[in-house]
């Protein structure tokens, strides 16, 4: 009698201590794939503003240049394309933290462009532009 008294005991509800572990371990699995997936969305954004901010100048300066007549050899003064009486309001900020630097001359107008007149000192780094300017 005794014998089938403790079978028909009823087992306690509630996890075990391996399924809890493994429970915690899923979890934080899922939570880290979500940190590298927002960190690569975060890299590639920075890159997008970085490289629309350097086209904007860069279109200021070839705006301001047919408007004006300038030449190759004519140097660029920034503050008639960046400002609050230039092409571009505000000075941009590489989202990066990177800083910018305006080219000292003037693109010429008769050749294909390879290198951008506004630069990003982190485009090295976080390959921020792309290899090709040309029909910016």
């Amino acid at each position: 009698m005794k014998l089938n008294n403790t079978l028909s005991m009823k087992r306690k509800s509630g996890m075990t201590l391996l399924e809890l572990t493994v429970v915690i371990l899923v979890l934080l699995s899922l939570i880290s794939i979500l940190f590298v997936g927002a960190r690569a969305w975060k890299k590639g954004s920075d890159r997008a503003a970085c490289i629309l901010n350097i086209r904007n100048v860069h279109q200021a300066v070839r705006g301001h240049q047919n408007m004006a007549n300038k030449t190759s050899s004519d140097t660029i003064d920034p503050d008639e394309i960046i400002g609050t009486n230039g092409y571009v309001q505000n000075a941009p900020v590489c989202p990066a933290g990177g800083t910018y630097e305006l080219a000292t001359n003037y693109p010429s107008t008769t050749v294909a462009l390879t290198a951008a007149v506004y630069t990003c000192d982190k485009a090295a780094d976080l390959q921020h532009v792309p290899t090709s300017v040309e029909g910016w």
